[in-house]
C-alpha cells in the first residue's frame, strides 16, 4: 500500500509531559483520515510536526514515499501540505484577500499585484463553494466565513494534503453541514485529509479510517464504518461513556435572575440586537437559551454580565437591580460567567494556569493579604482545580495557558467559575471543544451545581445538549424571545420551527 503521508514511531516531549509516545499514522491518497482523542491526547502536537511547527525527538516522516525533514510551515507548503488551525491565524484588520495571499504576494516594481490574485481566489472560491467577500475585513465576517478564508489560504498555496485541526469547534450546525459538503468535494477531487476531531457523529459522517490517541499513545486505527459510537468513545477515553446523562427532577426555588423587557444595541452599528426580552431563572433549575447563532444570544450575555450597555429594561439578581453595575460588581454580587470566546474574554493567554484560575478572586483572601499576593495559596487552589476538573497541562499549575489545548483551556475556565459557587452561573457553549468524556463530566457538574440550589443559564447551539441538561428552554430569534418550552413536552423539530422564525408565541 502506497501512502501520501507516513509518520512512523514519532515521539515528542515537552517539559513535564510526553505529548507523543512512539505514534505511527498513515494517510492514503483521497482518504479522509480522522485523528480522534481526548483533550490533550497529542493530536495537535502530532499534526504540528507534520506541518513544521515542531520537530520530532524520534521517528521519521515520509511524504509520497520519500523521507522528509519538515523544519518550518514553508517546508510543509512546498510539499503540498496545508493546515487549518483550530484558532485561526488571520490578521483581523486585513481584508479577506490580503489574508489569503499573505506571504505569497506577487510584487512588481514594489507594488502588490492584486488583480491576478483576486481572480485566482475567486476561481478557487467558486470551484469549492467557499463563498466569501474578498474585500471584507476579517473582523467583520462570521466565524464560519473566517474558517473559509483559512481553507482558501491553504488551497491558494496548492495544497493536496490538508490538516484540519478541530475545524467545527466554533461553527453553528448549519456551518458544520456546509463544511462536511466541502470535505466530501475535496475527497472526490483526490485530496487527502487529516481531520482532527472528537465529535463522533462528524467522524462517522466524513472519515474513512480513524486513528485513536490516548495520553500521547496510539491505541488503534479502525475502519469508521465498522465501529459504533460507543466503541470509538471507549477507545478514546479508556472507559465506557454515558451518552444520556441521568438528571433528577429539578427542585425549583426562588427566582435568582429576572430579566424584564431588556433591549441592547450594537455599540458599532447601533442596530437593536436584543429587543424587549423577558425571562427569569430560578434557583435549582437550568434554563437553556436555544437558537441559531447570531440571533442576539451573545449580546444578551454581554448585557447580563456588563460587557455591553443596556438601552432599556432591567436585570435583577436576587431582587436587586444590577442593570447598570460594572462587570466586577456583577461578578462580586454572584454572577459566574463561562464566556463564548475563551481566549479573548476568559483567559490571559500569557499568564500561567494558576494565575488564570484566580482572575475573579486574586484580590480577596486567601489569595491576597495586606495587598500582597499569596502565591502558595494561589498554587494550592490551582492544583485542587486541576485535579478536580482534569485539566491537562505540561507543567501543571505553572503552564503558560497559551500552550494548552483548547479543550483544556475550556476546562480551566469551567473549573474556575463553577468553584466560585455563585448564585447564578451563565455559560455560553460550555462544552465547546470538549471530547465526549469531558462533555459527560461537565454536564454532570452543571446538574450538580443546579442541585446545590444554584441558578444556571446556558446558551447552547447544540440541541442534543439543550435537551440533555435543560429544565426549561427559551428560543431566541432575531433578538426576541419567541417561545418558552418544557423539554419533556416538545421536540427538536418543534424548536427548529421557532429557531427559524416559522413560528412564535408569547413567552410564558
Amino acid at each position: 500500500m502506497k501512502y501520501v503521508i507516513e509518520m512512523n514511531n514519532i515521539t515528542k516531549s515537552f517539559p513535564g509531559i510526553k505529548a507523543n509516545d512512539n505514534v505511527s499514522i498513515q494517510l492514503k491518497e483521497g482518504e479522509v483520515h480522522a485523528l480522534l482523542g481526548e483533550n490533550g491526547a497529542g493530536k495537535s502536537t502530532l499534526m504540528g510536526m507534520l506541518f513544521g511547527l515542531y520537530q520530532a525527538d524520534e521517528g521519521t516522516i515520509k511524504v509520497r514515499g520519500e523521507t522528509v525533514d519538515i523544519r518550518t510551515p514553508n517546508d510543509a507548503n512546498a510539499l503540498g501540505i496545508g493546515m487549518v488551525h483550530q484558532h485561526f491565524k488571520l490578521v483581523e484588520r486585513f481584508t479577506v484577500l490580503q489574508n489569503i495571499i499573505l506571504g505569497q504576494e506577487d510584487v512588481k516594481r514594489g507594488f502588490l499585484q492584486y488583480d491576478e490574485a483576486r481572480e485566482r481566489v475567486m476561481r478557487i472560491s467558486k470551484q469549492y463553494g467557499l463563498n466569501v467577500d474578498p474585500d471584507a475585513l476579517v473582523e467583520d465576517i462570521s466565524v464560519g466565513q473566517q474558517q473559509r478564508v483559512e481553507i482558501l489560504k491553504v488551497l491558494y498555496r496548492k495544497a493536496e494534503i490538508l490538516i484540519l485541526d478541530e475545524p467545527t469547534a466554533s461553527l453553528t450546525p448549519q456551518e458544520i453541514n456546509e463544511l462536511m459538503k466541502i470535505l466530501e468535494r475535496f475527497k472526490k477531487e483526490g485530496k487527502s485529509i487529516l481531520f482532527i476531531s472528537h465529535k463522533l457523529e462528524e467522524i462517522r459522517r466524513v472519515a474513512d479510517r480513524c486513528t485513536i490517541l490516548r495520553k500521547g499513545q496510539h491505541i488503534d486505527t479502525i475502519d469508521v464504518q465498522a465501529a459504533t459510537n460507543e466503541l470509538l468513545a471507549e477507545k478514546m477515553v479508556g472507559r465506557k461513556v454515558v451518552f444520556n446523562i441521568e438528571k433528577p427532577k429539578a427542585k425549583v426555588q426562588d427566582t435568582v435572575l429576572r430579566v424584564n423587557k431588556l433591549s441592547i444595541q450594537s455599540p458599532v452599528t447601533k442596530k437593536m440586537l436584543v429587543n424587549d426580552v423577558s425571562f427569569d431563572v430560578k434557583a435549582g433549575e437550568i434554563l437553556c437559551i436555544a437558537g441559531i447563532e447570531g440571533n442576539g444570544q451573545s449580546e444578551l450575555v454581554y448585557g447580563l454580565t456588563g460587557m455591553y450597555k443596556v438601552q432599556s429594561g432591567s436585570i435583577e439578581l436576587n431582587g436587586e437591580d444590577i442593570t447598570a453595575s460594572s462587570i466586577r460588581k456583577k461578578a462580586l454580587k454572584g454572577i459566574a460567567h463561562i464566556p463564548e470566546d475563551r481566549q479573548k474574554h476568559g483567559l490571559v493567554l500569557d499568564f500561567p494556569l494558576d494565575y488564570n484560575l484566580v482572575l475573579q478572586s486574586y484580590f480577596a483572601p486567601p489569595f491576597q493579604k495586606r495587598s500582597f499576593l499569596q502565591f502558595d495559596a494561589i498554587r494550592d487552589h490551582a492544583e485542587r482545580l486541576i485535579e478536580r476538573f482534569d485539566v491537562r497541562s505540561g507543567s501543571g499549575a505553572t503552564t503558560i495557558v497559551r500552550n494548552m489545548s483548547g479543550g483544556n483551556q475550556q476546562k480551566a475556565i469551567l473549573g474556575r467559575e463553577i468553584d466560585r459557587g455563585c448564585a447564578l452561573l451563565i455559560g455560553v457553549q460550555p462544552t465547546r471543544g470538549l471530547d465526549v468524556g469531558a462533555i459527560e463530566a461537565v454536564q454532570k457538574e452543571l446538574i450538580r451545581y443546579r442541585d446545590q440550589g444554584k441558578a444556571v443559564l446556558i446558551i447552547s447551539y447544540d440541541l442534543n445538549e439543550v435537551f440533555t441538561i435543560s429544565d426549561r428552554i427559551v428560543v431566541m430569534f432575531e433578538g426576541e424571545n419567541v417561545g418558552t418550552f418544557d423539554p419533556d413536552d416538545t421536540t427538536q423539530e418543534t424548536l427548529g420551527l421557532y429557531m427559524s422564525g416559522s413560528k412564535r408565541m408569547k413567552p410564558s
